[in-house]
């Protein structure tokens, strides 16, 4: 598999000088299997320009970790989405009380959107309950995880090759004692083991304290984290619209020299990752 970094910001985007390294635009990742199906990764305010480098694209499968605006609000302005010619699965959290087409229709409807969700004859949408399924060969394990709403982990295997994906996530929950037991910690059964993950790093530890409960990692909970599920290697994601090139840098460089036997890769944009 090929990742390719298109969003990298959480909560909302924050384009402008400050932010040129690491990206302004809200979280969208692409996901080349060996076989050159795509399947990417939410549709943050990033899948705008990745659907202008899709157009054309027979099929296309999206993952939605949630459906908080960061992660949605590209959707409309998916070029494949509003191509007759490209067919479009949506996959995202099921839900008790509306499906996901219904949940979706919200955002994709006036007042909002001029455009309906019946107007779109080529998309299709799939409800994802905890479990495990295939699409075009790579196999998805999907579990629900500590965050606001109905929030799905995901777990990517192709070939040997994990690659694992948690935007949104706070395994810690103002826990002073973190990490616990890993039966007893969100995100472990998708994380454990992965070649990559791809994970929540919004706060410092500072920050933090004052956000318990918001649903997002601070710094030492990332290390502690990825130290506990032995990932090869963690890249960091979401990061929060208020941190500039600069903050991210040194927020960075103490995740670095805290974390043991994990390899950090700083989420900046347009980042390229081959497993």
């Amino acid at each position: 598999m090929n990742l390719r970094l298109w969003g990298t910001r959480g909560s909302i985007a924050a384009a402008g000088a400050d932010t040129v390294r690491y990206g302004g635009d809200t979280s969208s990742v692409e996901v080349v299997s060996r076989t050159g199906d795509r399947l990417i990764l939410d549709a943050g305010s990033g899948i705008r320009s990745l659907g202008i480098e899709l157009s054309g694209v027979d099929k296309i499968d999206i993952l939605l970790s949630h459906l908080h605006m960061d992660h949605v609000q590209g959707l409309p302005f998916f070029v494949p989405l509003l191509d007759p010619a490209s067919e479009v699965h949506i996959w995202g959290p099921v839900s008790t009380t509306q499906d996901l087409r219904e949940r979706l229709s919200r955002y994709l409807s006036p007042p909002l959107f001029p455009i309906m969700v019946r107007d779109l004859a080529n998309v299709y949408f799939h409800d994802v309950p905890p479990g495990e399924f295939d699409i075009n060969g790579v196999h998805v394990q999907a579990d629900l995880v500590s965050h606001p709403g109905s929030t799905l982990g995901y777990r990517l295997t192709e070939s040997g090759s994990t690659v694992s994906y948690l935007p949104d996530h706070e395994p810690a929950m103002g826990d002073p004692g973190f990490p616990d037991l890993p039966e007893w910690t969100s995100g472990f059964d998708i994380a454990a083991g992965s070649d990559l993950l791809i994970h929540d790093a919004q706060y410092t530890d500072d920050e933090y304290l004052e956000r318990v409960g918001w649903g997002h990692t601070s710094t030492t909970q990332l290390a502690r984290f990825s130290e506990m599920c032995e990932v090869k290697r963690v890249l960091t994601f979401h990061h929060d619209p208020s941190h500039t090139d600069e903050a991210l840098d040194s927020q960075h460089s103490d995740l670095e020299s805290i974390i043991e036997g994990v390899e950090v890769v700083r989420g900046t944009a347009d980042l390229v990752v081959e497993l």
